[in-house]
């Protein structure tokens, strides 16, 4: 098995019990989760060495959220401790028509005020062969960014294949500052993974004379966009879940794959949310797996789509499946049957 390494913010999340409103709720449920700690957690359930790096507060609650990746069996070792605290988020979730709704609370937290000397990345990044961040991470902060970029660097100079989940994040910063930080990240990139917002908000790109949200016009946009990706950038393959809301409790789910050749889009399921914060991570991570495991782009995909179909049922921001489990899935068995 390959070893990954990650990196960004690790966060408190306080969910509100069920399905209430924020202003119903007189407590809150806790567990730890972000971008790139939950494709960590992913790939150490696949059995891959799995190494998670960011920087939280020196105090019970930084030590709660490194304890939540080592249950994992997530390397924490290159995590660095200091800073006033750990970033906070606030999940409402959604039924039927109502969205689910995120309140951030994540200003001057550790891993955003943290400096590039925090991290020792030849040391993080000896014996590794993948890298993935998300735009998320460039996004907390201008320390952030240049943290990152040190770490593309090196990550770069070793000969790492590096990925990036673009989440673009309205709320952290706006299209024309995502697009100035991270075209100039996108040099470092092998595998891309974004859907049609965050190509366009993150990198300017949009779809020739097709609507990607509607009908059998929708797969024509997305080639478009991933070919005007690669033929700038250079990437190996881009990638992109393929969202079908029809409410906040029922989604149609799939995705797509190009390598500038071959153009492959994958099964879909029709899966009933039990929790979506987490899905795209869960996808990355399925991905990302698949390409280490040796598996084609199209088999790779596939893995990506089941493992992540099956997180959108498991609550809280980790993907808690197994391998063999979502083996089980690409091979048809979604029956759901009480396994006894």
């Amino acid at each position: 098995m390959g070893k990954v390494v990650t990196m960004g913010e690790i966060m408190l999340r306080l969910s509100t019990p069920g399905f209430e409103r924020f202003i119903q709720a007189d407590s809150f449920d806790v567990c730890y989760g972000g971008g790139e700690a939950n494709v960590a957690v992913s790939m150490a359930n696949y059995g891959h060495k799995a190494s998670f790096v960011t920087k939280v507060p020196n105090n019970e609650i930084g030590e709660c959220a490194v304890a939540a990746l080592r249950k994992h069996n997530v390397d924490t070792s290159d995590i660095a401790l200091g800073g006033e605290r750990l970033g906070i988020y606030f999940l409402e979730t959604g039924a039927s028509m109502r969205a689910s709704k995120v309140v951030y609370d994540r200003a001057h937290s550790s891993i955003a005020e943290a400096e590039v000397s925090d991290f020792d990345f030849d040391k993080i990044f000896e014996g590794a062969d993948w890298f993935h961040f998300t735009g998320i991470t460039p996004a907390i902060s201008d320390k952030a960014a240049q943290v990152t970029e040190a770490a593309l660097k090196a990550a770069k100079a070793k000969g790492i294949t590096v990925s990036v989940d673009l989440n673009f994040r309205k709320k952290l910063w706006s299209s024309e500052k995502a697009q100035k930080v991270m075209t100039n990240l996108m040099q470092y990139v092998d595998v891309c993974i974004g859907n049609e917002e965050d190509a366009e908000k993150v990198l300017g790109f949009k779809p020739g004379n097709t609507d990607v949200t509607s009908g059998d016009l929708e797969l024509a946009g997305y080639q478009d966009i991933f070919a005007q990706m690669i033929d700038k950038f250079g990437f190996k393959y881009v990638v992109s879940s393929l969202r079908e809301s029809y409410s906040a409790s029922d989604n149609g789910w799939s995705a797509a794959i190009y390598d500038g050749k071959e153009f492959y889009h994958s099964r879909k399921y029709n899966v009933r949310i039990v929790d979506r914060v987490g899905g795209g991570d869960s996808f990355a991570a399925g991905l990302i797996c698949g390409l280490m495991d040796g598996k084609n782009m199209k088999d790779s995909l596939e893995f990506a789509v089941a493992a992540s179909a099956l997180k959108h049922t498991i609550l809280g921001d980790f993907n808690l499946v197994s391998r063999s489990e979502v083996e089980a899935l690409t091979k048809g068995d979604g029956s759901g049957r009480v396994q006894r």
